[in-house]
C-alpha cells in the first residue's frame, strides 16, 4: 500500500485480532504495535513498566467518571495532571506514543487506539467479533486456556476491555458506528479477515484522497 496508513484493531477476546493485526503488520510492511506500548510509554516517561501492566485496558473508576459525565478523561485539563489517579495519567502517556506512532503507518491493537487516532485522516479502524465456539477454541489452542474455564474467561476480558473504552472514551466498545469496519473471523478466517481490511483500506484511503 503507497498511501500511509494507520489500521487500528479493537477486538473481543478469542477473537483472533492480535494473529489478524500481525498478519497486515507482515502483508504491509508496516510495524505493529501491541504490548510493545506498555514497553515504550515506561522507558520514556520513567513509571516502572508493572504499573502499566497492572492498569492496562482495565479502567478505573474514579473522581472522574463521577465529575465528567460523559465526556472523556482524554478531553480534560492536562493543568490538572498531577492531581489524576496513576491509571489516568498512564492512559495519557500511553495516548501520547500512540500518536507519535501514528506519525508513520502502523497496525495498532486495543488500547482505545480508534478513539486517540479519530482525527487522523488516514485511519482504518477495525472491530473484531468472531462466535462463542470459534474463540472458546481459539482460547484452549493458542492461548491453552483450560475448556472449563473458557467462557468464564472470554465473560471477564471483554467487561474489562468494554469497561475501559467506554471510561475513556465516553463512546460504547463494540457499537458498529463507532468503528469504520466490523468483521466476524468465525465466519471469514483470520485470512480472510486480513484480506478484507487491507481492501477496504485500499478503497477508504481512494475514497478521501
Amino acid at each position: 500500500m503507497k498511501n500511509k496508513v494507520i489500521i487500528t484493531i479493537a477486538r473481543q477476546f478469542g477473537s483472533g485480532g492480535k494473529e489478524i493485526g500481525e498478519k497486515l503488520s507482515s502483508r504491509l510492511e508496516i510495524p505493529f504495535y501491541d504490548k510493545s506500548i506498555i514497553h515504550l510509554a515506561a522507558q520514556e516517561s520513567g513509571i516502572d513498566e508493572d504499573l502499566f501492566q497492572s492498569a492496562d485496558e482495565k479502567a478505573l473508576h474514579t473522581f472522574w467518571a463521577t465529575t465528567a459525565g460523559s465526556t472523556s478523561i482524554y478531553g480534560n485539563r492536562l493543568s490538572m495532571f498531577s492531581e489524576m489517579p496513576m491509571n489516568d495519567k498512564l492512559f495519557i502517556i500511553q495516548s501520547n506514543i500512540i500518536k507519535r506512532l501514528a506519525e508513520e503507518s502502523c497496525v495498532i491493537v486495543g488500547r482505545c487506539a480508534d478513539y486517540i487516532l479519530r482525527e487522523e485522516k488516514n485511519i482504518v479502524s477495525v472491530f473484531i467479533h468472531a462466535d462463542e465456539e470459534s474463540k472458546k477454541q481459539r482460547m484452549i489452542q493458542t492461548y491453552e486456556v483450560p475448556e472449563k474455564d473458557a467462557k468464564e474467561v472470554m465473560v471477564k476480558t471483554d467487561k474489562k476491555r468494554a469497561a475501559y473504552y467506554n471510561y475513556y472514551s465516553g463512546e460504547k466498545w463494540g457499537r458498529a458506528d463507532n468503528y469504520d469496519l466490523s468483521i466476524n473471523s468465525g465466519a471469514i478466517g483470520i485470512d480472510g479477515a486480513v484480506d478484507l481490511i487491507i481492501k477496504f483500506a485500499e478503497l477508504k484511503l481512494e475514497v478521501s484522497k
